[in-house]
């Protein structure tokens, strides 16, 4: 069930007016049934896939809790790892089946081929489950929190059940923590109209960016990709910058239509992205986009391997790992192994040449508080992650080197002003269209630092106000397009 679509429209108030119409103690078993039931909407049986997941996890966290309670130390440590251990890698071992088992089987047949065996040709297709990567790293959190000791394991599997699958999060995120949600089922949501109206505006928001902006800049961006060969670099390096936008409005979108959904309910999701085209620096980027999955390898993955601990070579080793496993988290693609090795190698670069850059600044006598400097520190950071972006929008990673090629090789600047190659069937103003709504993302985004916009809104008379939702509603429905395209991230 798309959040963009009729059936969400329908499910989503039903949910809400029952949930606070239902007593409190079961209320848990309402949301649990809809987001079940929200879940099966894809495929039925992929909810089984998720229910194991959720077993495997909550009987392992019981394990884990009571392993620590055994008084000799060797026993309890050995016990608990064994119970950790077991819990990533049946989770895993579900994950990368359903993700990568086709990934791994043209990989042999590409080493076969160069020998001269004949391929190997699986006796069926695998569907990947929509959301599996993201509920399968929510339910190892647990476990690993519970082995940290940071939590209690939850005793009642139906809550548990509700955390892994709690539908405004469930298929794309945030990826939450058990620290911050699995308490919020607990508590006693009453209906208050502020809180209501602000997550109700928040959902608007990202349906604003969803449909009005992402939706309209993907038909550019899939038209000049899919078709690449047909266009001169300079087009192609339009349609990459204009990917950057849609990617940013299709997931930040989604991301604000779980918060707001889950506001109206009284629930409280963590941030997923505070303006990541804003960053100074990649390590600035990541601690502004996807914040719960940055935040996920860094607590469960980076630091476990040692983090900022070590030698220098070490450091750096750990980061490559970690983008390097993110990229491959992302997709069954070597397109994607390459995205997340270029994130790291960024970064590793950067921790190289930090001696060399502060040594110029201070013989240049450069401000680094001046906006001249920030704005040329934004403005690099923008393009090495647009580059890469280049192989995470592209279908294979031919695809991408041969798109990486027409940009250094056949730009052709003059191309650019040739809107008709892009307007197609959209209509000749589509680029100017395009160019106002993005334009309004900037503003807005601007806004977000200093205020939020929709809290400003409320300040105003209740005529300012109910006419600047109008125009927003307004502006959805004369700007949005066809209204059901597939969330990016769904695929993941």
């Amino acid at each position: 069930m798309l959040f963009n679509s009729v059936s969400f429209l329908i499910f989503f108030p039903v949910v809400t007016i029952l949930y606070f119409i239902i007593p409190h103690k079961a209320r848990w078993i309402w949301l649990l049934i809809a987001s079940y039931f929200f879940y099966m909407s894809w495929n039925p049986a992929y909810a089984l896939l998720m229910a194991s997941s959720t077993v495997i996890t909550y009987v392992s966290g019981l394990l884990i809790e009571r392993s620590h309670k055994i008084s000799d130390e060797k026993t309890r440590v050995l016990q608990c790892k064994t119970w950790v251990a077991l819990s990533f890698i049946i989770n895993l071992s579900i994950l990368l089946f359903f993700k990568y088992f086709g990934f791994f089987i043209d990989n042999i047949n590409q080493i076969l081929s160069l020998i001269g065996v004949q391929a190997v040709v699986p006796a069926f297709d695998v569907l990947l489950p929509v959301g599996i990567s993201f509920y399968t790293f929510q339910a190892l959190s647990y476990t690993m929190d519970v082995y940290r000791g940071d939590i209690y394991a939850e005793k009642n599997l139906g809550k548990y059940a509700l955390f892994v699958s709690f539908f405004p999060q469930l298929v794309a995120g945030p990826i939450e923590r058990s620290k911050n949600l699995l308490k919020q089922i607990d508590e006693h949501h009453k209906f208050e109209y502020d809180r209501v109206k602000n997550g109700l505006l928040l959902m608007v928001w990202g349906y604003f960016q969803k449909i009005v902006i992402a939706d309209n800049v993907s038909i550019i961006v899939n038209r000049v990709y899919n078709n690449h060969t047909k266009y001169a670099g300079s087009q192609i390096l339009v349609a990459t910058v204009l990917f950057a936008v849609q990617i940013y409005c299709d997931f930040s979108g989604y991301t604000d239509i779980a918060k707001g959904a889950a506001q109206v309910m009284g629930f409280r999701l963590m941030d997923n992205f505070r303006q990541p085209y804003f960053a100074t620096s990649i390590q600035d980027f990541w601690r502004r986009w996807h914040i719960s999955l940055s935040t996920w390898f860094r607590d469960y993955l980076y630091i476990p391997l040692g983090g900022n601990r070590g030698s220098r070579l070490k450091v750096n080793l750990n980061i490559m790992i970690t983008f390097l496993v993110s990229g491959l988290w992302h997709g069954a693609s070597w397109s994607f192994v390459i995205w997340g090795g270029l994130h790291g190698l960024y970064q590793v670069v950067g921790n190289i040449l930090k001696p060399v850059r502060d040594r110029v600044v201070e013989k240049l006598k450069l401000n680094r508080q001046s906006f001249l400097y920030r704005v040329s520190q934004t403005t690099f950071v923008f393009i090495i992650v647009d580059f890469a972006w280049i192989f995470f929008r592209a279908p294979d990673l031919r695809t991408s080197l041969s798109i990486v090629g027409r940009i250094f090789t056949d730009f052709r600047y003059y191309r650019v002003f040739e809107i008709t190659y892009y307007a197609g069937n959209f209509g000749k103003y589509s680029i100017i269209i395009i160019a106002f709504i993005i334009a309004m993302l900037l503003v807005c985004n601007i806004i977000q630092i200093k205020y939020v916009v929709r809290n400003e809104i409320s300040k105003y008379p209740p005529i300012v106000r109910w006419f600047s939702y109008y125009v927003i509603i307004l502006l959805l429905v004369i700007l949005s397009v066809y209204g059901s395209n597939q969330f990016i991230y769904f695929q993941f």
